[in-house]
């Protein structure tokens, strides 16, 4: 099983290295596009629909509400950047960053919590919240001056958080931080992956000459939002009854097992940098 994961993670890192730095945009924008209907579909199961039908139905859903707020935003025809709406590119962000304030809550509250979304069909709602923010987002990201550097860095920023509150938690935890959701995470894991955060960020600002504030105040809520977006998938499959999202990645699980904390630290990431004019 640890050489499928290891195998796998290499192919995955190898494949999002070489289609950021070598795809052109609309490519890339048909790779996130790809990624996305795959999660829907893994989200549907999650949801508790398991007809095929029904699954393709949620994806196509998906789709055509992707659209519509890529026009929204303007980064439909090839991410121009002239054509972007900043305005309604805020909007959608921060009402991204109000969706995960509602998750935390949920996540606080669970399993109590599930009588507000415990129903299928509010499940599939909750889709649309956790994916379509996420993607947008990251191609927010690309379109940017420095956008292939900024996909990297929020990247960074996930790995950096799970990694070391792992290695944090199985060596200092005690103090359970979700035990009705994920009994394994503690408190003093989260703290060693946000400390471990923090000191990328103090690297990133030297090496990249910003300030180093601005450069705390996007990093740290984005390594606390990618925790968040864990704890959130980790919770609707508890509720489902079920491990991981899909079998599509051998050792991993499913596509949503691997970008679970990116669905929230991505629009986090996008909004702190929105706000800030980094």
């Amino acid at each position: 099983m640890l050489k499928k994961r290891i195998i796998t993670a290499v192919c995955l890192v190898s494949i999002f290295l070489l289609d950021l730095l070598l795809l052109p945009a609309p490519w890339f924008m048909s790779l996130v596009a790809l990624v996305g209907l795959i999660s829907a579909w893994e989200w549907a199961g999650l949801s508790g629909f398991t007809d095929k039908c029904q699954r393709i139905a949620y994806c196509v859903f998906i789709f055509c509400v992707g659209v519509g707020l890529l026009e929204f935003v303007g980064i439909s025809n090839g991410f121009s950047v002239s054509e972007l709406n900043t305005d309604n590119m805020l909007l959608l962000l921060t009402s991204a960053g109000v969706w995960w304030t509602v998750a935390l809550l949920w996540v606080q509250g669970y399993p109590s919590s599930a009588i507000l979304w415990g129903n299928r069909w509010a499940r599939l709602v909750i889709g649309l919240l956790v994916l379509l923010p996420c993607l947008i987002g990251l191609l927010f990201l690309h379109q940017k001056p420095l956008g292939i550097w900024l996909i990297l860095w929020v990247a960074a920023i996930v790995s950096t958080a799970d990694i070391f509150a792992y290695f944090s938690g199985r060596a200092f935890g005690r103090r359970k931080l979700a035990k009705s959701v994920s009994p394994g995470k503690s408190w003093e894991g989260v703290i060693g992956g946000v400390f471990a955060c923090i000191v990328l960020a103090l690297l990133i600002a030297y090496f990249a000459d910003k300030n180093i504030w601005l450069t705390l105040l996007v990093v740290i809520p984005t390594a606390f939002a990618s925790v968040l977006g864990d704890l959130l998938e980790s919770m609707v499959k508890r509720h489902r009854g079920i491990k991981d999202s899909g079998s599509i990645l051998p050792g991993h699980g499913g596509v949503l097992d691997r970008i679970d904390g990116l669905t929230a630290a991505i629009p986090v990431f996008a909004l702190m940098l929105a706000v800030f004019n980094w």
